[in-house]
């Protein structure tokens, strides 16, 4: 029975894993509708109100995210608005490291640390899901024709 337990433990925090690299492109809409519902809401929204402008935000966030990093031909542009988003899917990887670490380990040093290693392969999950978004280049783009 306690194998069972144990078994059953990995796989969740396995799903957890996979849930938050998968989720990790989406850090910079989240952030940004919960940014803008807790503001609707501190002007008196109310709670429905905050969490439709919250959707909206996130949603417009993504969209004009996806929109600059797919239709926006310099790189500095593409590599500018992946960055971004890649720089708080490691803030949003780092947290939840950090969290999971404060119940494991007593050390807040090795808290630190552990969470610092753990951010970094989240962003760049979360950078090749950005890449995997976009549409591929035409291969002869650039060459002269004669």
């Amino acid at each position: 029975m306690i194998f069972l337990g144990i078994l059953i433990c990995i796989a969740g925090i396995g799903f957890l894993c996979w849930l938050l690299f998968t989720l990790a492109v989406y850090a910079l809409p989240f952030f940004v509708g919960v940014t803008a519902g807790m503001w609707a809401y501190g002007t008196g929204a109310g709670p429905i109100g905050a969490f439709i402008v919250g959707i909206a935000a996130a949603g417009a966030t993504l969209a004009v995210g996806q929109f600059a990093f797919t239709f926006v031909r310099p790189v500095w542009a593409r590599l500018a608005v992946a960055l971004l988003f890649a720089a708080l899917a490691s803030v949003a990887g780092y947290h939840a490291t950090h969290g999971l670490a404060t119940l494991a380990v007593p050390s807040l040093g090795w808290q630190v640390a552990f969470s610092i290693i753990r951010a970094v392969p989240v962003g760049i999950a979360a950078w090749v899901g950005l890449l995997a978004m976009a549409p591929p280049e035409p291969a002869m783009r650039g060459v002269a024709r004669g």
